[in-house]
Parts: C-alpha cells; structure tokens; sequence
C-alpha cells in the first residue's frame, strides 16, 4: 500500500452532510481510495453500496433522482449508509443530477469520484455551493514516494533519511524525476514493465477523456502539441509559434491547452507584473502534472542517466509540484518572472502586496551566493525574504534588506509552507 496523505482528510469528511467530491487525473487511485474508505466502513459496521457508472447495471440506477435513491432504499432502508459513486464524469448533467439528490435530504452520505471532464470540474462546483468539497488526487508527491520506498521507516523523520543517507536520497530524487508519481508506475518493479503502464495511462487518457470531450477522430495534433509543451517546460510558450509548428490555427491550440489543463495533465502558469493586465496578456509557462508522463512523451522514460540539459527543467517540475497543492485554498498565487535582457527567477509566491521569489538549482551550491537575476529580482522589489532551492547544504545570506534561504531540495519536500510567507 502506498499511502496518501489525502486520505485522513477525506475519512475525517465522511461525517459531514456534505458530498465528498473526489477528482485528479485518471490512474492516480482515486478509486482505490474509495475503496478503502468503503472496507474500513464495514469493519466499522457501517453500511455501504457500490455504485460505478462504468458499469451498465448500475448505470440503469442512474435514469433519475428518484430512481437512484429508491434502489439505495431497497438496498439499505431508510437509514444511513454510505453510497460510493466511480466515474460519475459519465453521468449527463452530473452536477444538477447530484444537486437534486442532496436537495431530497436523505440520510445517505454520498461519496463520489470522477477523472477531471468538464462536467465534473465545471458544473459540479457551479451548482454545488455548500452542498460538496472537493478533493483533487495527484500523482504521488515526492514525499509519499520516497516514504513508500522507505518502508515508512522514516516517516516522521525524513529529514534526518535525507541527512543520513544523501547518496540514496538523491538516487530516489533521480528515479522520481523520470518516472513519476503515477501509482501503478511507482509499484511496477522493472522498467519495461513501468513503460507499459504509462503507455496505457496515456491510452486511457486519450481514448477516454480527450476523443471524448474533444470528438477528435485523429488525436496525432494534440499528442504532437503535447510533445513540443514537454521539450520546453518552464519556458515562455508563444502561441502563435506553437500553432504554426503543431500545423493547427492558434484559437484551436489554445483550446487543446484549456482541455489539457481541465483533465489535470498540464498547468499553466502566469508572468508576475504589478500590472494585472500585463499578466495576463504576456506568455504564459506550462508545467506537467507528473514529470513520468513528460518523459515519456520525449522518449525519455526510463534513461538510466538524466541528460544535464534536462534535469534542471525536471527538478523545477518537482518543485513546482510540491509548491502548487500547498497554496490551493489560499490566495497566495504562483507566477515566475522574466525580464526583456532575460533576467529570470522560476517561481514567485505573492501573496497581496508581499512576494517570495524560490529558485531552483539542480545542482550543489558550494557557498552562499545568489545568480545575477535573482539579485535582480530582489534589488527590484525588495521582498522580505526569497528562497534558493539545492542538492547542496544550508546556507543564509542576505542581500540588500532581503533575507535568503538557500536551502536543500528535502527541506522544501518535508518542510513546513507557513515558513514562506
């Protein structure tokens, strides 16, 4: 078992009245997390019922409110029980129908995942207020990684894992930076066999959510759009450009972009400008959910040697990954910042009027020193501390009235995130 530190959230809401929302990307566990829950509920002597829209028969429960909640009846009376829905992405108008049952006031706790399509992330949230909280799954983060490899010996300790065994610490760095968090790519034990669950995690994302939300019939445009956004992750993205290589206009590759990012495979990022409207107009950067999937889109799956010109864009993919989730539900926003003589800094955190900016460094730091354009950066908006992020030891410095962390990548993995703002 790999375990998810989603999970104490999502058993601590199975006592609110509310519906228990699960969505993320497709492979990632969300029905093995559902299916957990369900088994430790009978242990508990609870009462449940399983319900999958892939499936035909269940699907028949589902022609209307009162349909569904009469078989639930017939079921498990007219008492509480707990009714874990999979793939409710399949239903019609998922989230008028799901609102209509919450609205009849049952006594029934409904659970209810689903891969991220447009009805489930859109109309769910929109006639939804109150009734649902949402929990989005993402592939395993590096922390639950290198715990799972582990054995959880370490798992209130892991500092002191990466303190005491660095050598092996940066070897599970390196293994997660090409394969990814993908659960059944994790637990795969050879290379060939984590290949062949990737080339079918992608499949299953291809044939399943995008031909059909996109009724595309040849899929060889968006899968090429996809491999040009993984050559260059972390760089500026100029649409016109990526039209013209894709051989598609530019309305219809912003479109596969949207998609890409509603069915969790990408994630776009802004520019930080004090200007919201300069923001919002300049290119944006694209970031992949998993680094595993990005690989293997460029062939790169399974190198024994990641190339130099490329472990640095992956190492800011990972940090990027254990920053996003952190600021979910907070108004603290994610930008990164260039300038025209290509002053750069990878990731901002703002937050109102104060900014953090965090660089990061696949590489081990030998002393306290900060790069020409995060100086810049600092010298600019005089933040009240920034952050370098390393294979190396710790380090402080100060530049100007600016306090830097330079700081090793486990203390960003296993750190506490009130320290950035």
């Amino acid at each position: 078992m790999i375990k998810r530190k989603i999970l104490p959230g999502l058993e601590e809401h199975l006592s609110s009245d509310q519906m228990t929302i699960i969505t993320g990307p497709r492979q990632v566990g969300k029905t093995y997390l559902m299916r957990f829950m369900r088994e430790k509920l009978e242990e508990e002597g609870e009462k449940t019922i399983w319900l999958n829209l892939d499936n035909d028969e269940d699907a028949t429960r589902f022609t209307s409110q009162a349909a569904l909640v009469s078989y639930i009846e017939l079921q498990a009376g007219k008492v509480r029980a707990f009714v874990f829905i999979d793939e409710i992405q399949r239903k019609e108008n998922a989230g008028l129908f799901l609102k209509g049952i919450f609205d009849m006031k049952t006594p029934y706790k409904f659970i209810i995942s689903g891969s991220g399509s447009l009805e489930l992330k859109a109309k769910i949230p929109e006639s939804m207020a109150g009734r649902k909280q949402i929990f989005v799954v993402d592939p395993i983060s590096f922390e639950e990684f290198v715990n799972f490899k582990t054995s959880y010996k370490y798992e209130d300790k892991l500092k002191d894992f990466f303190e005491l065994e660095k050598e092996r610490g940066e070897r599970l760095l390196s293994e997660y930076m090409v394969f990814g968090g993908y659960p059944r790519v994790v637990l795969a034990e050879t290379t060939s066999l984590k290949q062949g669950e990737m080339q079918e995690i992608y499949k299953s994302f291809i044939d399943r959510d995008i031909r059909d939300l996109l009724h595309l019939e040849k899929t060889e445009s968006l899968t090429n759009l996809l491999k040009i956004i993984a050559s260059q992750i972390g760089s500026l993205v100029n649409m016109t450009e990526l039209a013209s290589t894709v051989d598609i206009d530019e309305k219809t590759s912003k479109r596969y972009l949207w998609y890409l990012e509603q069915t969790f495979v990408l994630k776009r990022m802004t520019p930080y400008y004090r200007n919201t409207r300069k923001e919002i107009t300049k290119a944006p950067v694209y970031y992949f959910i998993d680094n595993g999937l990005r690989n293997w889109l460029l062939g790169l799956f399974g190198l024994a040697q990641i190339p130099v010109s490329v472990s640095g864009h992956l190492f800011e993919n990972i940090i990027f990954n254990t920053l996003r989730p952190q600021f979910n539900l907070t108004p603290i926003q994610i930008h990164f910042w260039r300038t025209r003589d290509r002053a750069e800094v990878d990731f901002v955190l703002e937050a109102g009027l104060e900014v953090v900016p965090i660089e990061a460094k696949h590489t081990k730091m030998r002393k306290p020193e900060v790069t020409r354009s995060f100086r810049s950066f600092l010298l600019k908006y005089k933040p009240k501390k920034g952050y370098m992020v390393h294979l190396g030891e710790r380090f402080e410095i100060e530049v100007d009235s600016t306090k830097v962390a330079i700081l090793p990548f486990f203390d960003l993995i296993t750190g506490k995130f009130d320290i950035w703002v």
